[in-house]
């Protein structure tokens, strides 16, 4: 299958792009590199895959990738994913999210693509809520202006299959956590403690600790991401997650475990940050019984395995 994955040098996309090189798709990546790393698709690009460096901002940049591509499914990832930059500067944060990913779906529908699969975010769409694990039927009330721009490029994803009969479906992603997630960046805050915990630089609390999300490991989003592109009657938003709540003190605890003996890991405590949740957890039934999902990776393990690739790297 022809396959196209926008933001697929990014932490996320390029775990995608590597499963689609594994099951013999033709993949075509669409990335600006600006957060995304050409290093993460190096064996992607040596099983076939082809990078084009193209902003999705760009609407005839990205149109001419897609008619030389020509794909069948499209995977959009392409995201300003900062919660706080999301705050600080709303505009260019919709500029992203909203027209970037309408310019995806008119790029889409132009060759006749079978299903675009858009990423959003389950906590950050939902906002406050009293009813956790909060479910797909709670009206969104985001916090943050990226939870507010993703559930805008959710809109528009229903709306381009409502006018278009373009076949969308809409992946709302716990906090996703793994391999080649940036310790550098400002958002997951497991790559941040294992790389500072490396390094042996102290870590940052915002909050006392015991604020909530639902943690997820990459590889299981990539297989909810194949799910929701195979299944022939997917459509719509489906919450992605373990349904369990951890808070940053569990993180703490879990990552404790993997440190070789006598090595401390103690964060300090700052105040918490404008538009952060206290509370965060999904339930996934919905993709657990219409899309046969279940998330196999425990916090522990999924700890283990994102340390220890740091580390290896580290070195």
């Amino acid at each position: 299958m022809r396959v196209l994955v926008t933001g697929g040098a990014g932490f996320i996309g390029s775990h995608l792009t590597d499963a689609l090189i594994a099951r013999s798709d033709e993949v075509t990546v669409v990335d600006n590199l600006t957060t995304g790393d050409e290093a993460n698709l190096a064996g992607a690009l040596a099983g076939g895959a082809v990078l084009d460096v193209v902003d999705i901002r760009d609407a005839d940049a990205l149109g001419a990738v897609f008619e030389r591509a020509r794909p069948e499914l499209v995977f959009h990832l392409a995201a300003q994913a900062d919660v706080r930059k999301s705050i600080e500067d709303p505009a260019f944060d919709a500029s992203v999210n909203v027209i970037g990913t309408i310019n995806v779906l008119e790029a889409a529908r132009a060759v006749g693509v079978q299903r675009v699969v858009n990423t959003s975010t389950g906590g950050g769409i939902y906002g406050d809520v009293d009813v956790i694990p909060t479910p797909e039927t709670v009206d969104p009330k985001p916090m943050g202006a990226y939870g507010q721009s993703k559930q805008c490029a959710e809109q528009y994803c229903a709306w381009a299959q409502r006018l278009h009969g373009l076949s969308t479906v809409s992946v709302r992603y716990g906090n996703v956590y793994g391999p080649r997630q940036n310790p550098a960046a400002d958002a997951g805050v497991i790559a941040i403690f294992c790389g500072r915990a490396l390094s042996g630089r102290p870590a940052t609390i915002y909050g006392d600790g015991t604020q909530t999300r639902d943690y997820i490991y990459v590889a299981d989003i990539v297989a909810a991401n194949l799910l929701a592109a195979e299944h022939p009657d997917a459509h719509g938003s489906y919450n992605i997650g373990t349904e369990v709540e951890s808070t940053v003190l569990d993180l703490v605890d879990a990552l404790r475990e993997c440190l070789p003996a006598g090595t401390a890991f103690t964060p300090e405590l700052a105040d918490a940050r404008l538009g952060e949740l206290q509370r965060s957890a999904l339930d996934a039934t919905r993709a657990r019984t219409e899309l046969g999902f279940a998330a196999e990776v425990s916090l522990a393990d999924g700890m283990r395995r994102t340390y220890e690739a740091m580390a290896a790297t580290h070195a």
